[in-house]
């Protein structure tokens, strides 16, 4: 299995040497890899629907996650990026479009969507994206399969009384089959699909069990 440091050195070596010529154009001419993941379509058959507008707000992110380029973590301390792909969009608007998607998927809600489109929800959900990124092996094998980290860190704010009613993390940690970056990427589309559906399950829950609790007042 071909390891990524390769990647890495041939992409510093590039930058400190400073050449210039035929071969640096080539490799500038390279197009760039784009990659799209998936919502999640399938969930547990005894969610209860909910009546009530969910508005997904933009999540939050570090600077080292909110970017439309794949991140590889070598070490704790360090982030790279795999040279010549990315995603289709930063990771936090991929996140909110597929969270939006899985969540129409379910079937049990009745409205999801962007604060932009003028909905007035009933509750907010306000997500931070902790973790997006592939981990190098730890073990004495380095040509070992990456490790691709995502975790997600949901809270649900009730519109009506501003408060938050939920907080819950999910992450989920997914080996890569190989380091071709086609791989790379469904095990990224596998992680984020098992957080996505924990995700989603566990606020659809929420916010009905709160609904129940806390019936709007009747306007007269």
């Amino acid at each position: 299995m071909r390891h990524l440091f390769p990647f890495f050195v041939v992409l510093g070596a590039l930058v400190l040497s400073g050449c210039a010529g035929l071969g640096t154009i080539n490799r500038a001419a390279q197009p760039t890899d784009l990659f799209a993941l998936t919502p999640k379509s399938t969930f547990d058959s005894g969610l209860p629907r909910l009546r009530q507008q969910i508005v997904i707000e933009e999540p939050t992110a570090t600077a080292a996650v909110d970017t439309d380029q794949i991140a590889v973590h070598p070490t704790p301390l360090q982030v790279e990026y795999l040279p010549r792909v990315r995603w289709v969009d930063r990771a936090p608007l991929i996140v909110q479009a597929l969270l939006i998607e899985s969540f129409e998927n379910s079937g049990k809600v009745a409205a999801v969507g962007r604060s932009t489109v003028g909905l007035r929800p009933d509750y907010i959900i306000v997500t931070d994206v902790r973790e997006f990124q592939a981990n190098l092996p730890n073990s004495e094998d380095k040509d070992g399969p990456l490790e691709i980290h995502v975790r997600l860190n949901l809270k649900i704010i009730d519109s009506f009384s501003d408060h938050i009613i939920g907080s819950n993390s999910f992450g989920e940690v997914v080996l890569t089959q190989s380091d071709e970056t086609l791989d790379i990427a469904q095990a990224f589309d596998t992680a984020l699909g098992r957080a996505m559906r924990k995700s989603v399950e566990w606020s659809i829950r929420k916010i009905y069990g709160h609904a129940q609790a806390n019936p709007r007042p009747t306007l007269r």
